[in-house]
């Protein structure tokens, strides 16, 4: 320190001589601290450094060199992903686009091929109509067909209509949270259904699909399913039946719900009432199980076994 330390044997007060010190501060520690902060220790390798003009100039060219290289490679390697991704993307199109060609014919295909089943099934029925002579026995096929969905009827009943709902908004950014809670669902349907036919529905179609008593209403994905063709919202359910169906349907615990879902999550939910119906046949099922029964007599075309 430049402050004299007395020394045993001197006069009290009295200062010896300064001692020597490796910088010339001045006579205040603080002062010190604040002229020159750093360790002596510090400041002789800094100076070191400077008389020895730091890193090479080859190492600094070399750390250039290397980070040049490295910037040039990551360069050519997005390039080469990006030449990948736009030669791809025509092919990946053309395929997109073969694809849906494909499932629109095949899709016609099918259609048509149900509208010939169902003029096969008419000249059936008006062949059988024409040789049991439109008796009885006629009579009662006609009903069975109608009560199983394999014949079109027509009449005064009912529809009910769901709509999908708006999705659920973020109410800060504004953006849709993916939850869409006001989705018409196949279980929605479901329970449609159901209720109609507690409510003495004779005939009910979806979208047009007519139910059978081998029908499916199910979900795949986010598509729903009736005996395996696909409808989209709006979803109508026609049913024909008798006097006081809407009333019994409106008062039921699944009228309830709808109301429900309508309040909560704005699901569109209507019901008509209608003087007329039409509804088609249901596509003739194919049976895994069921077989005719064993050892009994054909029925003869008169109606008389043989």
């Amino acid at each position: 320190m430049s402050r004299g330390i007395p020394t045993p044997g001197s006069d009290s007060g009295r200062e010896t001589e300064p001692l020597a010190t490796s910088a010339p501060f001045g006579a205040d520690l603080l002062t010190d601290l604040f002229v020159n902060p750093l360790d002596p220790g510090y400041a002789d390798a800094a100076d070191h450094k400077r008389r020895r003009g730091g890193p090479s100039s080859s190492g600094r060219l070399f750390g250039r060199l290397a980070t040049a290289v490295a910037l040039a490679f990551f360069g050519l390697l997005l390039s080469v992903a990006y030449q990948h991704m736009a030669a791809g993307a025509p092919g990946a199109e053309r395929a997109r686009t073969s694809l849906v060609r494909e499932v629109t014919g095949a899709r016609a295909e099918s259609e048509s091929l149900e509208r010939r089943a169902a003029r096969l099934r008419d000249q059936v029925a008006l062949e059988r109509d024409r040789v049991l002579g439109g008796g009885a026995e006629a009579d009662r096929l006609r009903d069975l067909e109608a009560g199983t969905g394999l014949a079109g009827v027509s009449g005064p009943g009912m529809s009910v209509r769901l709509t999908d709902g708006p999705p659920e908004v973020d109410p800060v950014s504004g953006e849709p949270t993916g939850e869409d809670l006001g989705r018409v669902l196949d279980r929605d349907l479901q329970r449609v259904v159901n209720a109609l036919w507690a409510a003495k529905a004779e005939a009910i179609a979806v979208n047009g699909q007519r139910l059978s008593t081998v029908s499916t209403i199910r979900g795949a994905g986010e598509a729903v399913l009736v005996d395996f063709t696909p409808v989209t919202s709006p979803y109508v359910v026609q049913a024909i039946g008798p006097p006081g169906m809407a009333r019994r349907f409106e008062s039921s615990r699944t009228a309830e719900q709808l109301r429900w879902l309508r309040d909560k999550y704005q699901m569109g939910v209507a019901v008509l009432e209608q003087d007329r119906i039409v509804l088609p046949a249901a596509p003739q099922p194919r049976l895994r199980y069921a077989r005719p029964p064993e050892h009994t007599a054909s029925p003869s075309p008169t109606g008389s076994g043989r």
